[in-house]
């Protein structure tokens, strides 16, 4: 998988309190959790989260739903999500850092995924939870993903 960030962060969005190591701290962790995508790396991706993690969506209806999701779910959902066509899915994204605290950041991020020569845009959210051993997501929220859950 190729993957290329655009680090875009408008002063406003990354909180009025982010120091410039604190968005740096936040941006390396999305690089480091996408090489493990990239990789196919499942385990190396569950070990950046904070489980059990919290997923949140939409259903069918339109209506949002959450869930609780823990460590073999996950591993079962990215099986499918990453799949074995993950060499040849080219991502691009901009991440919008938006910290709460300085141990609470929500990022959006606004991606575009190729793959077979289609692409797909997408828009979702992470919140990340600053942790003893680093950062780690504990929420993914993101629409559409109901039949994943």
């Amino acid at each position: 998988m190729t993957t290329t960030e655009t680090h875009e962060i408008a002063a406003a969005a990354a909180g009025g309190d982010a120091t410039a190591e604190q968005l740096a701290e936040v941006l390396a962790w999305f690089d480091r959790y996408d090489e493990r995508v990239a990789a196919s790396d499942l385990n190396g991706m569950a070990d950046l989260a904070a489980f059990p993690i919290n997923e949140v969506t939409d259903d069918a209806d339109g209506y949002g739903i959450a869930s609780a999701c823990d460590r073999e779910r996950y591993l079962a959902q990215m099986r499918e999500v990453v799949g074995a066509n993950s060499a040849e899915l080219t991502m691009h994204s901009t991440r919008h850092p938006i910290f709460l605290s300085p141990a609470l950041c929500f990022v959006v991020t606004d991606a575009s995924f190729e793959l077979g020569g289609r692409t797909q845009q997408m828009r979702y959210g992470d919140l990340l939870v600053r942790t003893a051993e680093g950062w780690r997501f504990q929420t993914m929220v993101a629409g559409g993903w109901h039949e994943q859950m």
